[in-house]
């Protein structure tokens, strides 16, 4: 076996070890945490299957396995109407943040080059500081008595504060500030790497600045652009903190009913199946994404 089979073969096997380690192993035990039933112990579930015993005792013991959280999970209007709420504000604050992203990366592609470096590190600033702490600074913002209204008002702009702090605009808000540099990043590489020759082909064809820019640019960008939204609402569905933070209490996302089912009702076996249901409906869009690359790779 040469070095370079060798070579390949441990570089490939340092993503699979990876995937194995921290996505299959700790997906495993959470499925099987969602088929087992909720006891009043430590920890809080009666698991139903082990190999401790052997193999003839497993597969009997297979066939005896609870699918009772998942049917509660279908027969509970709370979680369909929080699944439902999950999939409106992240949708929402997706669209929000490409259209915010969007012109800040095309404007950085426009910049001289030896300034875009500087303008993608101020783009992943946000980052350098604690995730927590960004997010307690917009309470401190969007309160009653916070930063923006106490300024509107200096201003004169408005005669009483903003309702804005527990609602789902807060959340809407601190969805997008934390997760914008997710989708200006893969838009501004899709957008660098055009190359300037196809607007002055087009002007020269007789396209308008907002023809080129719908004909070419956009298109151009669209592999940039869904990559970034899958990077905002993929994690914007499962979200925690934010709402839970700036939401109010009437604000429903799967991500806190996870959380409620594991620390405050105790039911691993309910929280664990409603994480599988939310992986398996994340699913779709990454498959969606699959096919894309496929395409634009012209498989």
């Amino acid at each position: 076996m040469s070095k370079f089979t060798q070579l390949r073969r441990f570089v490939l096997a340092v993503p699979s070890v990876w995937l194995a380690l921290f996505f299959l192993i700790p997906f495993a035990i959470v499925a099987r945490i969602s088929v087992s039933r909720p006891v009043v112990a430590q920890p809080p579930y009666e698991p139903l299957f082990s190999l401790s015993e052997g193999w003839a005792p497993f597969l009997a013991q297979l066939q005896a396995l609870s699918f009772d959280s998942y049917a509660i999970i279908f027969d509970d209007p709370i979680y369909l109407a929080a699944f439902l709420s999950s999939l409106r504000l992240a949708t929402l604050s997706t669209l929000l943040t490409l259209l915010v992203a969007f012109p800040l990366a095309h404007a950085m592609t426009r910049t001289p080059r030896h300034w875009r470096m500087a303008l993608v590190m101020l783009a992943i600033a946000p980052f350098w500081t604690s995730f927590l702490i960004r997010i307690y600074a917009w309470i401190m913002i969007l309160k009653d008595e916070g930063l923006l209204n106490g300024a509107l008002m200096a201003l004169g702009l408005i005669d009483k504060p903003l309702s804005i702090f527990a609602t789902e605009n807060a959340v809407l808000i601190g969805i997008v500030y934390s997760y914008l540099p997710f989708m200006i990043l893969p838009i501004y590489h899709a957008l660098d790497r055009q190359d300037p020759a196809l607007l002055e082909a087009a002007a020269d064809l007789g396209a308008t600045p907002v023809g080129a820019f719908w004909r070419i640019t956009v298109p151009l960008a669209l592999p940039g652009i869904f990559a970034g939204m899958l990077l905002v609402f993929i994690p914007a569905m499962g979200e925690f903190v934010i709402p839970d933070l700036l939401g109010g209490s009437d604000t429903l996302m799967i991500g806190r009913s996870i959380w409620s089912e594991f620390f405050e009702n105790r039911d691993w076996p309910a929280a664990s199946a409603i994480a599988i249901v939310l992986l398996a409906a994340l699913v779709l869009p990454l498959m969606l994404h699959e096919r894309q690359q496929m395409k634009g790779a012209g498989r």
